[in-house]
C-alpha cells in the first residue's frame, strides 16, 4: 500500500487555515468553533492534524479539556496575524496599481483639527463616490505623527513634530494658530491681576490634553513645574473642563472666540512669552509612484489657505 504523503507547510498554512485556529483558540474548544465555521468536528480535527503533521509540532494541549494553545500554537497565530495583514496591504496595493484609487485610506487627525470642517471635507470626499473607505483616527500631540510613521496612517493633520526631516515623510506648513490663556468667568485666575506670572498660575489646576503616543512618555505643553494637571483626551474636552472652571490653561485662539464672546471664558494676559505651534499635514512617500487618488485629493484641499484656517479654527 503507498504511504499517504504527508502535506507542506505551504500546503496546509493558508488563511483559510490560520482563521481556524484563530477561532478554535478564541471559543476554547473544537466542538465550539465547529459549529461556528460550519464545519463537522471530526473535519476540523483532521485539518488541525494536518497542519501538525507538517509543521511537526503540536499545536493544542490535548491533556485539557478545553482547546489550549501550545506556546507553538500561539507563535503560529502571531506570526499569521502579521501575514494576514501584509496579505491584505498587497491586495490594497493591487487594487490601487489597477484603479488608481486606494481601497482605504486612514488620516490621523490632531484634535486641534477642527472637526466640523474635517466632517465637511469628508462630505465633498464623499459626494465624488469614490471606492475608497475613509478612516479617521483621533490623536493629540506627538500621537498624530506616530501614527504616520508607524504605518498606522496614510495622512497626517495637525503635526506639531518637524516631520520633514522623518524618513520616508512629505510634509508642508499647515499654519500656526494663536494661543490663548482662558479661564471662566468663576475661577479665581479670574480676578487676578494682568498680566499673570507663572507664580500666581502654578498655584492653581491646569488642564492639559494627553499625548496619544503609544510608546514614551511623549510631549507636554504649556505645564508649571510641580503643578496639579487635569490630564483629558481631545481640545475639546479640554475647552469643556475650562468652561466648567475645573482648571485653567492655553486654548487655540479660535476655539476660545466664541465662548469669550459669550463671557463663558475669560481671556487673562501671562507674563511668559505667547505659545505658537507651528503645525504642518504630512504624510508617507510612496517611492517613485505618485499618491493614489484619495489621498491626492485631500492633498488638494490642504493646499487651499482657506481650507487650511478652517481647519485650526482660524
Amino acid at each position: 500500500m503507498k504511504k499517504q504523503k504527508i502535506p507542506s507547510p505551504r500546503d496546509v498554512l493558508t488563511p483559510h487555515t490560520l482563521a481556524m485556529l484563530q477561532a478554535i483558540s478564541e471559543r476554547g474548544s473544537f466542538a465550539a468553533a465547529a459549529r461556528a465555521l460550519g464545519m463537522v468536528p471530526s473535519a476540523l480535527t483532521y485539518r488541525v492534524r494536518q497542519v501538525e503533521d507538517a509543521l511537526d509540532v503540536l499545536l493544542f494541549d490535548r491533556r485539557s479539556r478545553q482547546a489550549k494553545m501550545t506556546e507553538a500554537g500561539i507563535e503560529l497565530l502571531r506570526e499569521g496575524g502579521r501575514l494576514l495583514v501584509e496579505i491584505d496591504a498587497m491586495a490594497n496595493r493591487v487594487k490601487r496599481v489597477a484603479t488608481g484609487w486606494e481601497p482605504r485610506l486612514t488620516i490621523a487627525v490632531d484634535t486641534i483639527i477642527d472637526r466640523t470642517t474635517i466632517l465637511e471635507l469628508c462630505e465633498a470626499f464623499f459626494a465624488m463616490q469614490p471606492p475608497t473607505q475613509l478612516r479617521l483616527r483621533h490623536e493629540t500631540l506627538s500621537g498624530t505623527l506616530d501614527a504616520l510613521t508607524s504605518g498606522q496612517a496614510d495622512l497626517a493633520l495637525g503635526v506639531m513634530a518637524e516631520a520633514a526631516t522623518t524618513a520616508g515623510l512629505q510634509a508642508r506648513p499647515l499654519g500656526a494658530p494663536r494661543f490663548v490663556f482662558a479661564v471662566a468667568p468663576h475661577h479665581p485666575l479670574a480676578q487676578e491681576a494682568e498680566p499673570l506670572s507663572d507664580l500666581a498660575i502654578v498655584k492653581h489646576r491646569m488642564v492639559a490634553v494627553a499625548d496619544s503616543i503609544s510608546r514614551g512618555s511623549g510631549m507636554t505643553l504649556g505645564l508649571l513645574r510641580e503643578q496639579d494637571v487635569l490630564t483629558v483626551a481631545s481640545m475639546d474636552a479640554k475647552l469643556e473642563a475650562q468652561l466648567r472652571g475645573l482648571g485653567a490653561g492655553f486654548l487655540p485662539a479660535g476655539l476660545a472666540a466664541p465662548h469669550v464672546r459669550t463671557g463663558r471664558l475669560v481671556v487673562k494676559r501671562v507674563e511668559r512669552a505667547e505659545r505658537e505651534l507651528q503645525l504642518s499635514y504630512a504624510w508617507r512617500k510612496s517611492g517613485s509612484s505618485p499618491p493614489g487618488r484619495a489621498l491626492q485629493w485631500w492633498l488638494q484641499q490642504c493646499e487651499n489657505p482657506a481650507t487650511r484656517e478652517a481647519l485650526l479654527r482660524s
